[in-house]
């Protein structure tokens, strides 16, 4: 943090400001100890000529009848009258000059209250964008082993609230800070100056305050360090969980998900709890200390004025006030030491990952002309070695294989082999633990890490897109293309028929990672990426098994002349696309086995052999007559409605948009953003009304019920400093020294048992309202995550609902609601009390002093109020720029492996600070209007006084009134309006409160349409599985201009098995993702047993359906936990888990890891292959024992050997249950009842195998020729 203050302050124009304006209250003192000596010497005055016995002659108070009281007054020694002077005095006249000095410093104190808090904010913003984009940076600079710690949640939450808390410790609480403190030094330097005695006494008992304040500070730093590492942790999984939305939908998790997020809301609501109380507890042992303070030193002042006469009374209150105001701001400086506390809890993390240095060093050597040359690759391999889980096992075992420069190596063997992981090494994902990997005889370790990875193009098995458009998809490849480029790009990979097909073309969104596209075409745009990079060296992992046949062919051959003259590393588990490979290299446990060609290989007899035998014939027959048809086109989904929808070129717009600055392509759409912007109406959100907010506080009642009443006796306790106050004045001019020296005693007894009340209500206070605001919190939380869980899949689709913008969502309104209830009901609660016992106080003393300065108070309501209004509507610009950022962060975050992949870090860090812009330049719009309203507020009270002791004096004069009951009244109303003023401050949190609650009601309030969480609908005991596909119609919400299916009608009966054949993006996925009621058609029905899908309970349905996808997702904990989420309904037994693993194939895998079942997966099972995962998956969907199973490309990941167990494990399952089967390879499916063929959303032919073939149409000829359905 130091450097960051170091930084801040070197404009010192700030810290003047606040020193300056913390000055004015001290100085104040002095203009009020001349004013308080004037009214008490007016006020003898007065008394003395009260007395019958005595009158003004020549301007001094004489005895009428001087030589009879001579001799009485001599025999008594009771002559006090000491020359007093009568006649000069002119009170109206003297408080106008004392009016005068108020209205200078209170104009001097709006300008300085201005400045301070303007200049700070505006600095503070701009250290908070320094912070973002040097975080920002120096995350997406990370090795990739970094990330395998980290989760993506954990990271997004550390960027929203963790920075937002450093932005609160380093904004106007620093101004607020100075400026109190200034006041406490000069308070305590007045009393040295004025009397140092007493300021001695006082000061005796000041160490007992600083530790109190020391220790507060200690604490709350420890407590909030824990309660953000707890909130971390739940960020973590709610944004794991908003990722894998449609595996949790499939397998009924909702609820289950729901209490996982909330068993960690737990832990960070008993640590905030804690802090609440250790605040309370040392805010009122230091009001305590204070309060005794009071009463010692105005015991021991007052013999210094009645006894020793060494102070005048103006003396003793402007020592007494000095320190009484220095100690007033000490206490009110406890506040900023919360937020510099917790802003320091956050900042240790954050400056941990800032100051941290990645293991790869950016720098390092490269030249012209690269061969591509790779070899020894010589290494057991670990990740980084604070990873603690099961990767401390050998992945690769002295793995030693050379790739030479031109040729194709392809690397063939079981799951697990080590094969991807040798891929990883190459792209220095990672560092060998021992050994080598060189390029052209170079240590890779030496090399520019950028300039490796350019040389570098790589197609996955689950390809990744970003969620821009198609072109700008394929530019990530390679800056600077032209398109041209990117035509030839996508005509090499089989691409550019389907995209000319779609209404934008290349300007088509992809949407949250690629998710508008079907598998086949995010590989094929996958690989249009690579190919524009026209790299030297071309990693290709299993690149084509998301294809189906007849675009393989195609693909395929574009990949073989394409490999020409390059270094080519292919990895396949479908043994009839590398044969033709120049080098074929077997693994088996991380370490090659063998090496040569088909031929060779084959008759070697060893793991090769084994593999192709193992190998389909019918696949390998079907593959090689589809690589002779590859000059044949493929047909692909047409809009059947108009050419494009004015939302989707609205977020093509606001897309290329964001690319401006990085690419000239998007430089001509300014036109067509401009036209579509006005078609779209913004959503407004209203501001929340506080009654609702309170209403989902209420279960904790009794708690704010005794926080109030603490806060109500707290903010009585202003009102009584100015009875006390005024009564020390009085007690100076009583003439009876008796009588004064009882009511002295009187005052500070009374001083003692304030003290001891306010340490009771001040603790009760933080106790109840910090209990009530994070129950509240927490409960906001858990109902915020229970109701985006309760949203239809569609809902996800839309890019406002991304998982990174969810996730700062639940991070930071939740906590922001707080605002309004917690300890800002404490702060109005205490606000309301002290103006209201202040009025009746003031009222029945002189209702005519009390009405002018109640003049003043609407004055101090409207800066509040146009403070309030202002700042809402920063707040949603704040909200909105914030969202963006976090949606591109987390994108960056969950896409890392790829973007580092691509050399790309640097453009999403150059996007991401973009869009730090916009809250940066509403941050300083927000100063000044915060600068101004707070100054206007402090001066207000300046002006109050001028205006009060004047009005005072010609009542005094005029009226009679006593001048100890003038300080009573301006003081009870101006500690007040003090009061209101600080409890403006709080204006801020109000606004940003009201926003964020209303952005949360609306979501509770969304009624989605699909229901998960309902108990309304069909269910039925007998469920059969007899599904009935009627005319379906549906366009996916987020793309409603594209008609995914067009009529579909097909049926099964229970116990069959239907297979859906068909090209890639023809709408087979989308027939399984309606029967799962992810989404409901548009027109026609959906009947399962002969029940309309729509009118069929939705967690009913789901618990009957068991899935397996091609792309499986797994959560970050053991093996075994994921094995249970098949079956959320029941608790699932070891043994239940261990015969659905032997039956997937997967318990002898899990058995050699040294935690077994309760191995972590890592996140997103980044710590298993494949074909471990999609094992693990498979698993899952047999332990629900369904009665429909849906196997969308459910072996593709796996290698030839487990494919066929696994194949023979899915056919057993199958037995007695409805299945539908999607798949690219026909041998997998043709022993299904019944064969469906799809193209542009319809079924063209279905039967049995035998059937088809013998009609020889569509299927007969996909299986013989391959040739394009039609």
């Amino acid at each position: 943090m130091a450097w960051v203050y170091l930084h801040i302050t070197r404009g010192t124009e700030k810290d003047v400001c606040a020193f300056l304006h913390g000055s004015a209250q001290p100085l104040m003192l002095l203009v009020f100890g001349m004013l308080t000596d004037t009214f008490i010497e007016y006020d003898i005055e007065l008394q003395e000529l009260l007395d019958p016995r005595k009158e003004c002659i020549n301007n001094t108070i004489q005895w009428k009848n001087q030589s009879v009281w001579t001799d009485w007054l001599d025999s008594n020694n009771t002559d006090k009258m000491k020359n007093l002077t009568c006649g000069l005095l002119d009170i109206e006249y003297e408080m106008t000059n004392f009016a005068y000095y108020y209205v200078a410093i209170g104009c001097a104190v709006f300008l300085l209250g201005y400045l301070q808090i303007s200049l700070w904010v505006t600095s503070a913003a701009r250290q908070i964008q320094i912070i973002r984009k040097m975080y920002f940076r120096k995350v997406m600079r990370m090795e990739i082993g970094w990330f395998d710690c980290n989760s993506t949640g954990e990271l997004n939450t550390r960027m929203s609230d963790d920075i937002n808390k450093i932005n609160d410790a380093i904004a106007d609480q620093v101004s607020i800070f100075i400026q109190r403190f200034t006041t406490f030094v000069c308070g305590f330097a007045m009393g040295f100056v004025k009397g140092w005695k007493l300021t001695l006494v006082i000061i005796a008992a000041s160490p007992l305050i600083g530790v109190g304040a020391a220790l507060m500070a200690l604490f709350v730093a420890k407590l909030t360090g824990q309660e953000l590492q707890a909130y971390a942790k739940a960020g973590a999984v709610a944004d794991e969980v908003l990722t894998s939305i449609r595996t949790v939908a499939a397998f009924g998790g909702e609820l289950k998900e729901v209490e996982r997020y909330d068993k960690n809301l737990i832990s960070a609501q008993r640590w905030g709890i804690r802090k609440g109380l250790i605040m309370g507890f040392f805010t009122g042992y230091m009001w305590f200390i204070i309060f005794l303070c009071y009463a010692l030193a105005f015991w021991y002042g007052s013999s210094l004025v009645v006894d020793t006469q060494e102070y005048s009374p103006g003396t003793l209150l402007q020592v007494f006030f000095g320190v009484l105001i220095a100690a007033l701001n000490l206490g009110q400086a406890s506040p900023c030491l919360e937020a510099f506390a917790a802003g320091r809890g956050a900042a240790t993390i954050i400056f941990e990952t800032i100051d941290r240095h990645s293991i790869y060093c950016k720098q390092g050597t490269n030249w012209t002309r690269s061969k591509g040359t790779l070899s020894s690759i010589t290494s057991p391999f670990t990740t980084l070695p604070d990873l603690k889980s099961w990767y401390c096992g050998l992945i690769l075992d002295k793995l030693s294989v050379a790739v030479n420069s031109g040729e194709t190596t392809a690397f063939v063997g079981p799951s697990g082999a080590g094969k991807s992981t040798a891929v990883q090494l190459i792209q220095r994902f990672y560092d060998p633990k021992e050994g080598m990997v060189t390029l052209d005889g170079h240590d890779i370790r030496g090399l520019n890490i950028q300039w490796l990875r350019s040389l570098m193009g790589i197609v996955e098995q689950e390809p990744v897109l970003f969620a821009t458009t198609i072109a700008e998809n394929i530019r990530y490849g390679r800056p600077g293309v032209t398109l041209d480029d990117i035509i030839h790009a996508t005509k090499e990979a089989n691409a550019y028929n389907f995209i000319m097909d779609l209404p934008q073309k290349f300007d088509t969104l992809v949407g949250e990672g690629g998710g508008q596209m079907s598998g086949g075409q995010k590989q094929r745009i996958a690989i249009a990426r690579a190919l524009v990079r026209n790299p030297r060296i071309l990693l290709l992992d299993m690149a084509t098994s998301a294809l189906d046949n007849e675009s393989e062919a195609v693909v395929q051959e574009a990949l073989d002349k394409v490999r020409n003259g390059r270094t080519t590393i292919s990895i396949a588990h479908r043994l009839s696309t590398i044969k033709n490979a120049d080098v074929i290299v077997g693994y088996e446990h991380g370490r090659a086995v063998e090496r040569g060609k088909h031929d060779e290989l084959l008759e070697r007899k060893g793991v090769y052999f084994t593999l192709v035998t193992l190998q389909s014939q019918g696949d390998k027959a079907l593959n090689q007559k589809a690589r002779q048809m590859a000059g044949h086109d493929e047909p692909e989904q047409k809009s059947l409605s108009r050419a494009g929808s004015y939302r989707a070129s609205l977020r093509y717009c606001r897309t290329m948009s964001l690319m401006m600055n990085f690419t000239s392509f998007s430089q001509g759409l300014t036109h067509i953003c401009a036209f579509v912007e006005e078609e779209e109406v913004e959503e407004q959100v209203e501001p929340a009304p506080v009654t609702r907010i309170l209403k989902y506080n209420a279960p904790e009642w009794p708690y704010m019920l005794f926080g109030t009443i603490g806060a109500a006796v707290n903010g009585g306790v202003n009102p009584v400093y100015s009875l006390l106050f005024s009564q020390i004045l009085a007690t100076f001019s009583i003439p009876d020294p008796e009588a004064q020296r009882r009511e002295i005693n009187g005052i500070c007894m009374f001083f003692v048992l304030v003290g001891v009340t306010s340490f009771i209500t001040q603790m009760l206070q933080g106790y109840a309202f910090s209990k009530s605001g994070e129950l509240l919190t927490r409960r906001l939380r858990r109902m915020g995550f229970h109701a985006m869980l309760g949203q239809e899949v569609g809902w996800f689709d839309d890019h406002r609902n991304s998982p990174g913008a969810l996730t700062t969502r639940l991070a930071t309104d939740a906590s922001q609601v707080q605002g309004a209830t917690g300890s800002q009901i404490g702060m109005i609660v205490n606000s309301l009390t002290n103006i209201g016992v202040a009025v009746i106080i003031s009222f029945y003393f002189s209702w005519k002093l009390s009405l002018v300065i109640l003049c003043f108070l609407p004055f101090l309501a409207l800066s509040g109020g146009f403070q309030a209004k202002m700042l809402t509507g920063f707040a949603k610009q704040d909200k909105q720029a914030m969202e963006d950022a976090g949606r591109i962060s987390g994108e960056a975050l969950n896409n890392i492996r790829t973007i580092a992949g691509l050399g790309k870090e640097q453009r999403f860090v150059e996007m991401y600070e973009a869009h730090l812009e916009a809250p940066y330049q509403a941050a300083k719009q927000k100063a000044n209007v915060y600068g101004a309203c707070y100054g206007f507020a402090q001066c207000v009270v300046f002006m109050a006084n001028s205006a009060s002791y004047r009005f005072g004096g010609y009542l005094v004069r005029q009226e009679g009134l006593h001048f100890s009951l003038v300080f009573r009244v301006i003081s009870a109303i101006v500690t007040s309006g003090t009061a209101l003023g600080r409890a403006s401050s709080y204006t801020p949190d109000y606004a940003k409160a009201k926003i964020s609650a209303a952005r949360f009601f609306q979501l509770l309030d969304r009624v989605p349409k699909i229901r998960v969480y309902s108990n309304e609908g069909d269910k039925w005991p007998d469920f059969r599985g007899n599904l009935e596909f009627i005319d379906c119609k549906f366009t996916y919400p987020t793309r409603p201009d594209i008609q995914v299916l067009n009529g579909l009608n097909v049926s099964v009966k229970p116990g069959q098995t239907l297979a859906f054949v068909g090209s890639s993006g023809c709408g087979k996925s989308t027939s399984v993702q309606l029967l799962e009621r992810f989404y409901d058609p548009d027109q026609g029905q959906v009947i399962i047993d002969g029940h309309d899908s729509t009118q069929v309970n939705v967690s009913y349905l789901r618990s009957k359906i068991g899935i397996v996808s091609q792309e499986p997702i797994l959560f970050d904990c053991s093996i075994g936990d994921n094995i249970k989420y098949g079956d959320n309904l029941r608790e699932v037994s070891m043994n239940d888990i261990i015969s659905a693993s032997k039956k997937a194939q997967l318990h002898d895998f899990v058995m050699t890891l040294p935690e077994k079942y309760d191995t972590n997966v890592g996140s997103q099972g980044s710590q298993l292959s494949r074909g471990q995962k999609q094992r693990i998956a498979i698993a899952r969907a047999i332990i629900r024992d369904p009665k429909i199973l849906l196997l969308d490309e459910a072996t593709s990941a796996l290698d030839t050997e487990s494919e066929k167990t696994v194949q023979e494990a899915l056919d057993k399952a199958r037995e007695g249950r409805t299945c539908i089967v999607i798949a690219h390879r026909l041998s997998t499916i043709q022993n299904s009842d019944i064969i469906a063929v799809m193209s542009r959303g319809f079924v063209i032919e279905q039967g049995p195998h035998d059937q088809l073939m013998a009609l020889k149409g569509a299927y007969y000829k996909l299986v013989t020729t391959g040739a394009p359905i039609s």
